[in-house]
């Protein structure tokens, strides 16, 4: 097997000179840091059959010599071996030996000695061709590709020890964010541009500004209880719909009066669920309407089409559920706005998950981020919210009508985005773990883009 050392300052360096000089299906065999760099033993694909150890692999068929042979051979021995004395002519020809052992003569040169007789091992007798696959075992295979994912993991771990000698601010930036729970797309994203010359403070800081430019958010201004018009709160279950409808209700009422608000709930499957907005209704002094369909909604919005606001509360359902669907369908067919209630207590990839069930809103106009003052981080929602550009209207942070609801503070926001986990915390990556988080991401967006492609 052809085995060949590879050295150079950096793990990049010495996969390049594997790659040129073997060619990219070449098998990485090991690795290992040594001083001044990083030494890699690879050998090339067409040698990885070597690995295979020789009694796994059908021997060569050839003629067996006869039991005698190696006596034959020592009693034909060319005669010019034996008669090299100096000074002696050439010999007759030897006459018959007896049968009787030969008297002791010294050793015949190298070249004239018989080969010993070595004992290879047989293939087993089959009743059939081998097939191709024996050539390369199934367990070897498994095997080389268990050191094909160790190196990778290795590699990662030398990239992140090489990112962190050369870019010790950055690196501890993107474990800063990997921490908080921001994404690694989103953490890789914001920092292609840090400038190298910033210290940890400020590094921080460009960050949170390069999120901060990133966030779309509303103010007192486009306040929509003052502008007006007709929205749907929809989103999965649990997320706080009703209560946000009667917070919002509340909020239009202290404004511009009972007789300017008119609420309409979609809801017919819920027990008590059209029962909790009435009970809003009263208080507030709101008429609440019931739409059990399409057609329903249509004629109900038609005979409110002079109220200044309308506020629909909607059915939860789970973002896989078909009726989301139906339910996207009727709200395009009237014309409804709609704005995508989202719990900051959820994980980066079920809001993902929740925003392309509802990206089929034709007039999707933002979202709301509830339930902010029981999540621990706001990183994976300001994450999702910032990545799918929507544009935040308000903030809800507990169960008080209407106290608990907020425009967005954006300095507030970014603060609890980025806040650092505590060194004790569980949840607190160490070591080369970032860059294996980092790496392992990179694989997944890569394997995706390859099976959209």
């Amino acid at each position: 097997m052809n085995v060949r050392k590879f050295i150079a300052a950096t793990a990049r360096d010495a996969l390049r000179k594997v790659k040129e000089t073997l060619g990219p299906d070449a098998i990485i065999l090991s690795n290992r840091s040594i001083p001044g760099g990083v030494e890699i033993m690879a050998v090339a694909a067409r040698d990885m059959e070597m690995i295979v150890p020789s009694a796994e692999r059908p021997a060569p068929r050839r003629e067996s010599p006869p039991a005698t042979s190696l006596d034959t051979s020592a009693r034909r021995a060319p005669a010019p071996a034996r008669a090299v004395a100096k000074g002696s002519a050439p010999a007759a020809a030897p006459a018959p030996r007896p049968a009787s052992p030969a008297p002791h003569r010294s050793s015949p040169p190298l070249a004239a000695r018989p080969l010993p007789k070595i004992e290879l091992p047989r293939p087993q007798p089959s009743s059939g061709p081998p097939a191709q696959a024996e050539v390369v075992s199934a367990a070897v295979m498994d095997e080389i590709r268990s050191l094909r994912r160790i190196v990778e993991q290795q590699l990662a771990g030398f990239a992140w020890g090489e990112s962190a000698r050369a870019e010790p601010v950055k690196t501890e930036i993107l474990r800063q964010m990997l921490d908080a729970g921001f994404s690694p797309r989103f953490a890789r994203d914001l920092l292609a541009d840090l400038p190298h010359d910033l210290d940890a403070a400020q590094a921080l800081a460009w960050v949170k500004g390069g999120a901060d430019r990133g966030m779309l958010t509303t103010n007192s201004e486009a306040d929509i209880v003052d502008r007006g018009g007709i929205y749907a709160l929809v989103g999965p279950t649990g997320v706080g719909k009703t209560t946000t409808t009667a917070k919002l209700a509340a909020r239009c009422v202290l404004r511009h009066g009972a007789r300017k608000l008119a609420l309409v709930t979609t809801d017919g499957y819920r027990i008590g669920a059209h029962e909790q907005l009435r009970i809003y209704g009263r208080i507030l002094g709101v008429s609440v309407h019931l739409a059990k369909d399409a057609d329903d909604l249509r004629a109900t919005l038609q005979d409110l089409r002079h109220t200044h606001m309308v506020l629909i509360d909607t059915m939860g359902m789970s973002q896989r559920d078909r009726l989301v669907s139906e339910q996207v369908a009727m709200f395009a067919d009237n014309d409804v706005k709609s704005l995508l209630l989202l719990s900051a207590t959820g994980r980066g990839d079920t809001l993902d998950d929740v925003v392309k069930a509802y990206s089929g809103l034709q007039h999707l106009a933002g979202c709301i981020l509830t339930k902010v003052d029981e999540a621990a981080s706001l990183a994976a929602s300001l994450d999702v919210v910032i990545r799918h550009r929507l544009r935040l209207y308000y903030v809800s942070n507990g169960q008080r009508v209407p106290e608990d609801l907020h425009l967005p503070n954006r300095a507030y926001l970014l603060h609890r985005a980025f806040k650092d986990l505590p060194e004790t915390s569980p949840h607190r990556l160490d070591g080369v773990e970032p860059g294996l988080m980092m790496a392992s991401a990179a694989v997944s967006a890569a394997t995706a883009g390859v099976q959209h492609g």
